[in-house]
């Protein structure tokens, strides 16, 4: 039976899962700790400049295009110009195979970790329950070393669960999901951040440690060159947090826009997505300090040593700091955790969907077919990121994955919209569905926004030239790194070699655009 294409029921909807996709683990612990190594609240000055030349640019392109061609990446890019609908491809492939896989596994981490909480069963000693009791983490990435059970069955349940949720259409299935999972998540990170803040040692991790801000950390017109050098890698860093929180790159944002109806207030959506999203990480990052700065006191210990980056933070810092708190321990950790999980799910389905959509699209098969296998064989490969090398893959895959793969595909993106399409065509159709957009949208898409990710492109490849990512070996990076990037492409060109159905392609007759194409 031919796929037919379902919609949003209502723009709250659509803007709720929009921005459950955005909001995941990141918001948590990777944006507070980028807070606290990179100048506290001086950080805020480059992460807003990014929003707005960078992010919300790149969100408005995302939407446009997907509004415009009612498709999902690979049949919007193709309608565009069919040279690039391998670049359609690219995204969706490295979102459900290049970053899904192991996002499973993590989100696994989080409900093994909610059902903990119950009896802190990491006692006192968190570090070496997660490594050694919980991970069991073997001595190098190509020593598997076996599956951990406990991790592959929390794994298969997070796979089971994006399989309920995108079983069914995007409005029976993805949109009820965020009109629930996504107040629950709002109303418990508010508990969460309420409790952390009232916590002795909090108010001064906060004043002190996160809206503190250190104005040398960002001044790119230093006398020092090292300063200089120093500021301009936490500019480029500020532009990556902006670009990954906001699932730019993936494909999702211009599947979800394909589902919108015919009248719709782009320009508006964008804001409001983008928006709340860095607020969420925003407030989220008052939580985290809180609960560090809690800790850091009943240890008596500096904040700097208290404090851990990546999911040291969530596995090994908050549990800790759970287990010192006075009370009610059991309940911060469940409400921690399920926070967590809540995020990680919203996002995990957008990642899935993105792909499933682009199949369904292409070759009009059963989308209750498509997801059902999608989601065993998402499931079978997540299987390595649950062995006791896990961490390790995780780690090198992420790297590449997030710094190369998602950063070019963005890139390529502002050249097909910016050049090719032109981005004046896309702004127009934009502004005629609402809130308007200004010409200097289609300067920052042809030329600023490229030359930023070229310019993080650089420093990534520069960075891993100068010395092995990690420490890993030369070998390892290769194989599980640039290897696993090269099998998504390999995979991305395969499925744009099929061919579309005719009407498929066809695009709608737009008089008003005659001119603007011209």
């Amino acid at each position: 039976m031919p796929n037919t294409r379902s919609s949003w029921k209502s723009n709250l909807g659509f803007l709720l899962a929009a921005i459950g996709s955005a909001i995941g683990l990141g918001n948590v612990w990777r944006f507070s700790y980028m807070a606290h190594q990179y100048g506290g609240g001086a950080f805020l000055i480059p992460y807003l400049i990014a929003l707005l030349v960078a992010g919300l640019p790149i969100m408005l392109l995302e939407y446009g295009l997907g509004h415009r061609e009612k498709g999902s990446s690979p049949l919007t890019f193709a309608r565009v110009d069919s040279r690039f609908e391998w670049l359609g491809w690219w995204m969706p492939v490295v979102a459900m195979f290049g970053i899904m896989l192991y996002y499973a596994v993590v989100i696994g981490w989080c409900i093994n970790y909610l059902f903990y909480s119950f009896s802190l069963a990491w006692g006192t000693d968190t570090q070496a329950f997660f490594f050694s009791n919980f991970l069991q983490l073997s001595d190098s990435a190509t020593h598997l070393g076996g599956l951990r059970i406990p991790i592959v069955f929390s794994t298969l349940a997070v796979w089971v669960l994006c399989w309920l949720v995108c079983f069914r259409d995007i409005r029976h299935g993805i949109e009820k999901a965020s009109l629930i999972f996504m107040p629950v998540l709002f109303l418990i990170t508010i508990v969460i951040v309420l409790w952390s803040v009232s916590l002795d040692g909090a108010r001064d991790a906060i004043v002190n440690h996160y809206l503190h801000a250190d104005w040398n950390k960002i001044n790119l017109f230093a006398a020092d060159a090292a300063t200089r050098k120093a500021a301009g890698e936490v500019w480029a860093a500020a532009f990556g947090q902006i670009f990954f929180t906001l699932s730019l790159g993936f494909g999702i944002m211009i599947t979800y826009a394909s589902y919108l109806p015919e009248r719709s207030d782009i320009a508006k959506n964008a804001l409001i997505t983008s928006v709340v999203n860095c607020l969420y990480s925003f407030t989220a990052g008052f939580a985290v300090f809180g609960i560090v700065g809690f800790m850091a006191h009943s240890q008596g210990v500096a904040f700097e040593a208290a404090i851990k980056g990546g999911p040291q933070l969530a596995f090994v810092v908050y549990p800790k700091a759970i287990s010192l708190l006075p009370r009610m321990n059991s309940l911060f950790g469940i409400l921690f955790f399920l926070m967590l999980v809540i995020a990680g799910l919203t996002s995990g389905v957008s990642l899935v969907e993105a792909f499933a959509c682009s199949v369904t699209d292409k070759f009009d098969w059963s989308r209750r077919r498509v997801v059902t296998v999608l989601c065993i064989a998402g499931f079978l490969g997540s299987l390595i990121f649950t062995s006791r090398a896990g961490l390790y893959l995780l780690d090198i895959t992420d790297h590449f994955i997030t710094n190369y793969g998602l950063v070019a595909g963005g890139l390529l993106e502002c050249v097909l919209a910016g050049w090719i399409l032109k981005a004046s065509v896309l702004r127009h159709h934009i502004n005629r569905q609402g809130s308007a957009v200004p010409r200097l949208w289609d300067w920052l898409i042809r030329y600023t926004t490229p030359l930023m990710l070229l310019f993080l492109l650089y420093l990534s490849l520069s960075g891993d030239l100068d010395k092995n990512y990690g420490g890993y070996p030369t070998d390892q990076l290769i194989l599980f790194g640039v290897g696993w990037m090269l099998i998504c492409l390999v995979a991305a060109l395969a499925l744009a070699f099929g061919r579309w159905k005719p009407k498929k392609l066809k695009r709608r007759h737009r008089p008003e655009e005659d001119d603007l194409l011209t």
